[in-house]
């Protein structure tokens, strides 16, 4: 489902992949044209504001507000790869409830995944594609 047009990357957001190790780069950029593929075939996402929060590469619905914060980032000792989510959110929450057994996670705030591992591309997809739309529902709800 990646995106092989992605759009250009802005310089400070290339400097954030540039300092994570190459194979989770490798991982992270793999998870990055998933977010703006998932992003382009949502409806009501719109475009996505692409920048560096807290050092790492983020991904915004602020031209919409549909969705929640994206953050791609490593996680020490073994550099594993994160999907971070704004903890006050009930995303990982849901992630959890939908998926046992698919991710490991990091409290209520990430999914973390093994760079070398295969790629669980379609539930990964179904969690961000959550995520992007998260706001949408929450209106929804409050009709």
């Amino acid at each position: 489902m990646t995106n092989t047009l992605s759009p250009p990357m802005p310089v400070d957001v290339a400097d954030a992949f540039a300092a994570f190790p190459a194979e989770s780069r490798s991982r992270l950029l793999h998870i990055r044209g998933l977010i703006l593929a998932t992003a382009a075939a949502s409806e009501g996402v719109g475009l996505l504001t692409e920048t560096v929060k807290w050092g790492e590469p983020a991904y915004l619905t602020e031209a919409t507000g549909s969705g929640a914060t994206i953050r791609l980032g490593c996680l020490r000792p073994d550099y594993a790869c994160a999907v971070l989510f704004n903890c006050r959110t009930t995303l990982v929450e849901t992630f959890r409830e939908q998926f046992p057994g698919t991710f490991r996670f990091q409290k209520n705030r990430a999914i973390v995944l093994d760079p070398s591992a295969p790629l669980p591309e379609i539930p990964l997809t179904v969690c961000l594609r959550m995520a992007l739309t998260y706001h949408q529902k929450r209106r929804a709800f409050r009709r």
